[in-house]
């Protein structure tokens, strides 16, 4: 093996230090900057160009620029010796100071960074990121202007179209006669697509991709969680719509539902107006409606009505019931069809009970008023064909009489009876005055309806 002279030895030794000493700079410093790089400085650093073997002061002064630039440091200074690197200066953020740092480090012709920069706190009532913003906004606002302009057009016109099918929808929904409620609930069917997909334009033009796809996905979720929250509300509304449709009774008819008896108001979007007999407003909700038992009073106008009256055991049942019979089959309000009865009901303890049934038509006669003159002719008729009529808690009879005889002046004397003084005739008119005539009292309370404060408005879904 030949031997190199010494000199060269020493020579190669040297370039071989310096070049160890500057790798170990180079790979020790950097390798203690630990901390993540800031969201904004996330990518890779590329390598600064400087011309070969650049000066320390070219150095320094690139750095100091790229510094200052950013905004981010205050009293920026950056020297430069034999290739090490100095940073002085303040920062808000010790972020930008560990990026100053890896700056510094990747820059040709450096062999090593000092990072004598200061982390200081900002001020309190910093306002320059909200400058910031503001100036930002009102870039990105000039530049949406012809955006914003092309999407108000848009939704003008959506509005148009919108209102154009509802119209066009009522109108032609209007021609079979549906009711006011279906007609708009159907064209508001129609006319919701048209509007969401012209919102859908609007948007997608606007450059608001996202918030159209969330609108078109989240109509589901928001019907659905409206529907949870107003449950009660849109049952009722629901109840609403089949009313109107199936139409179990119209306005004016007396019903009976949910406990109540009264006349028809009005049916709106959220309950039933009735005005009962006692001239009372009473609100039902719609959804208790349709799921209760309704009994239409006026549907079939003819109604049955009865009473019971109680004879003696000596009477004649069925003479009593011819009598009772004969009273029904000359009352002007008493129906021939269905004809009237006139029923043994049942044997107390001191009466033959009778039931007596007519038939009357409600739409025209009160059944209160008529019931009551049927009464009345009935006592009156018994009186006059000497049926007796006694009281079961009270009338003890005596078929054959009790033999009465008193003292007086030690002679026996027999008790003379007297009759009762004669009553005068009652009155055998159909109707008494007290009784006020039999004409129904439907229109008196819908005049009364009429006068009167409607609890709740709304549009009455009966009138077409």
């Amino acid at each position: 093996m030949a031997l190199l002279p010494h000199s060269r030895i020493r020579c190669h030794w040297s370039l071989g230090a310096v070049l160890v000493a500057a790798q170990l700079g180079s790979w020790t410093l950097p390798a203690q900057e630990t901390t993540t790089e800031p969201a904004a400085t996330s990518e890779p650093f590329r390598t600064v160009e400087v011309q070969p073997r650049t000066s320390d002061t070219a150095i320094a002064s690139r750095l100091t620029a790229i510094l200052e630039a950013t905004g981010w440091f205050l009293n920026a200074e950056t020297t430069v010796e034999e290739g090490v690197v100095f940073l002085d200066g303040q920062t808000t953020d010790l972020k930008h100071k560990e990026w100053a740092g890896r700056l510094a480090a990747n820059t040709r012709d450096v062999v090593a960074v000092v990072n004598r920069i200061s982390v200081v706190d900002g001020e309190v009532w910093d306002l320059s990121p909200a400058w910031e913003e503001l100036r930002n906004l009102g870039t990105e606002s000039l530049r949406s202007l012809p955006l914003v302009a092309i999407g108000l057009l848009l939704l003008s016109l959506t509005w148009l179209a919108t209102k154009a099918s509802a119209r066009v929808s009522s109108s032609l929904l209007g021609r079979r006669a549906m009711s006011p409620l279906l007609r708009s609930v159907a064209s508001r069917a129609i006319a919701v697509p048209v509007f969401l997909l012209g919102l859908y334009l609007v948007l997608r033009v606007s450059g608001l991709t996202r918030l159209a796809v969330t609108v078109l996905g989240g109509t589901g979720l928001l019907g659905l969680v409206i529907g949870f929250a107003f449950r009660d509300i849109a049952e009722n509304f629901l109840a609403s719509i089949l009313l109107s449709i199936q139409r179990p009774f119209n306005k004016g008819d007396l019903i009976e539902v949910a406990g109540f008896t009264g006349y028809v108001q009005s049916v709106n979007t959220r309950s039933t107006l009735l005005m009962t007999q006692e001239g009372n407003h009473v609100q039902i909700p719609n959804a208790t409606i349709y799921k209760k038992t309704i009994t239409n009073l006026t549907a079939n106008p003819k109604t049955r009505c009865e009473f019971g009256v109680g004879i003696g055991y000596d009477d004649s049942i069925s003479h009593a019931q011819s009598v009772a019979l004969q009273v029904l089959k000359v009352h002007p309000a008493v129906l021939d069809d269905p004809e009237s009865l006139v029923l043994v009901d049942n044997l107390a303890a001191a009466t033959v009970n009778l039931r007596v049934l007519f038939w009357m038509d409600i739409a025209k006669h009160d059944r209160h008023k008529v019931r009551s003159a049927i009464i009345r002719l009935t006592k009156r008729a018994f009186d006059h064909e000497g049926i007796s009529m006694p009281d079961e808690a009270r009338e003890v009879v005596f078929p054959s009489g009790v033999p009465v005889r008193m003292i007086q002046q030690d002679k026996l004397v027999d008790s003379v009876t007297h009759e009762a003084a004669p009553r005068p005739d009652e009155d055998h008119q159909a109707a008494s005055e007290s009784e006020g005539g039999l004409d129904s009292e439907a229109d008196d309370i819908a005049k009364q309806a009429r006068s009167s404060r409607t609890p709740e408005g709304g549009q009455n879904l009966l009138e077409n």
